[in-house]
């Protein structure tokens, strides 16, 4: 079972790129493991249709959703810190980018 944090972007389709560039300026670089559902190259960016993505960050990873909404950010359910950390990272990357 997974925890889910939602972030609200709005009308705006959110760019993984400038995410990731986000990250990797804060000094939290991720890799790509699947973009909708299918394996992917770490350095791989999804294409601009992506619906789901999972991303890893010091052995964690998160899985982030985009719904009509916004975007889901989910991980397991005995998640530890350094995970939630990965997660409220990502959230904050996109909700900057979002806004």
């Amino acid at each position: 079972m997974g925890m889910t944090l939602h972030v609200t972007t709005g009308d705006r389709a959110v760019s993984w790129p400038a995410v990731a560039q986000l990250l990797q300026a804060r000094q939290l670089p991720v890799q790509m493991r699947l973009i909708d559902g299918q394996l992917a190259f770490p350095d791989e960016s999804p294409p601009d249709g992506w619906r789901e993505l999972r991303v890893a960050c010091e052995g964690r990873m998160v899985t982030i959703q985009r719904s009509d909404a916004g975007i889901n950010l989910i991980c397991w359910g005995n998640a530890d810190a350094t995970a939630l950390a990965f997660r409220d990272a990502l959230a904050a990357a996109f909700a900057d980018e979002g806004s």
